[in-house]
């Protein structure tokens, strides 16, 4: 039995699997599932591996090890020892003191001094995605020095892992969602500077072969078609421009959402000869997805503004609500039918806009009318 009442130990459970369902990056999940175990079992150490195919890790996160400790360290461990036994066995390992095992061949010299141990293998079916590993815990010395980790504990932290392997799975789910995501948009750019970029440069070559042949038996026409020439090169430019904004990584970590929307529209505005105009209020920094969505959505409903829509004005604008934001993209383009939506969504991007917004707990709404423009709105929660 334990001293602690079950209902704490529930609480304690409950908040460590709600910490995990908010994170959707592999490296956030794994230090999160790492600070959860060393929290839930009041450990002095915590790590979590992720085994490659050479014998090594793939991703090793610690928690309760400084940044300096962990630097002195060196390169991250290999499978070997307990570890290695952990992983090639599928079993939990629980141990009085981790030196003690025949297992045991030591650690580098900087590495703090580790004695009772459990480890948890991370599993998705049959297969190990991962190990949780948890030292020294936090308990009223006894004569050894130690109390140790108890069955309940290992009990726990198997109930945890089986969690974390839902959470880790779901991350890179995500993260190879959105790979895939970039790989669709690059593919749309280059189809995109095929039909626009290169027939205006073929146009720009027949155009210059043509004034030339003209400079001089005609000369005035000759001048009409270099001045063609030049308006052909300025468009060219504009294309290639706009579609350097799209491939360029956003820096959203460095300058945020508002500053990275802001300079983008900026440029736009330039590129094209619609007005884009940007208006920001009150928005405050959000989960890193929601903003990657929210600028992803705004950049999507821009390209249909600009590219399709005939627009001579777009106005864009993110203001916050609630614990979230609002994203509002309204152009005074040609519109279309919303009964028709379903038919134009994949035309339009729409079907992708929707699964960004659903994907970060959001909603996309779409308003239009024949003649009278389109507003793509996108909603999310904050955090």
């Amino acid at each position: 039995m334990t001293d602690r009442p079950p209902r704490t130990g529930l609480a304690a459970v409950s908040t460590a699997l709600l910490a995990m369902s908010r994170h959707l990056e592999v490296r956030d999940v794994l230090k999160t599932i790492t600070a959860s175990a060393r929290e839930l079992l009041d450990a002095e150490y915590a790590a979590l591996g992720v085994p490659d195919d050479h014998g090594g890790f793939a991703q090793f996160v610690v928690d309760g090890v400084s940044e300096q400790q962990w630097k002195a360290i060196g390169p991250l461990p290999r499978q070997h020892g307990v570890l290695a036994a952990m992983l090639q066995d599928a079993r939990p390992e629980r141990l009085a003191d981790v030196r003690k095992d025949p297992r045991f061949e030591g650690w580098p010299s900087a590495h703090p001094e580790l004695t009772d141990f459990l480890g948890m293998p991370i599993r998705d079916g049959e297969e190990t995605i991962g190990a949780l590993f948890l030292a020294n815990k936090h308990c009223p010395a006894p004569e050894e020095g130690r109390c140790g980790f108890t069955a309940e504990d290992e009990e726990l932290l198997g109930i945890l892992a089986q969690h974390a392997a839902i959470a880790l799975t779901n991350a890179r789910l995500h993260e190879r969602s959105r790979e895939l995501t970039i790989a669709e948009e690059r593919s749309r750019l280059a189809h995109e500077l095929h039909d626009a970029v290169s027939q205006k440069l073929f146009s720009l070559r027949l155009t210059a072969q043509a004034a030339a042949a003209l400079v001089d038996r005609d000369p005035a026409r000759a001048k009409g078609e270099l001045q063609q020439v030049a308006a052909l090169a300025a468009e060219a430019a504009d294309e290639l421009r706009a579609a350097v904004v799209e491939l360029r990584p956003a820096a959203l970590d460095e300058d945020g959402l508002v500053h990275t929307l802001r300079t983008q529209i900026q440029v736009l505005d330039r590129a094209h000869t619609a007005r884009v105009t940007f208006d920001s209020c009150g928005v405050r920094a959000l989960p890193a997805t929601q903003e990657e969505a929210l600028l992803r959505v705004a950049q999507e409903a821009l390209h249909n503004a600009l590219r399709h829509s005939g627009a001579g004005k777009v106005a864009v604008s993110l203001a916050r609500r609630g614990q979230g934001a609002v994203l509002s993209v309204t152009d005074d383009g040609k519109g279309f039918e919303p009964r028709t939506v379903r038919r134009a969504g994949r035309h339009l991007g729409l079907v992708s806009m929707r699964d960004r917004a659903g994907g970060v707990g959001g909603t996309l709404t779409v308003r239009s009318t024949p003649g009278k423009g389109t507003t793509i709105e996108m909603e999310v929660p904050g955090g």
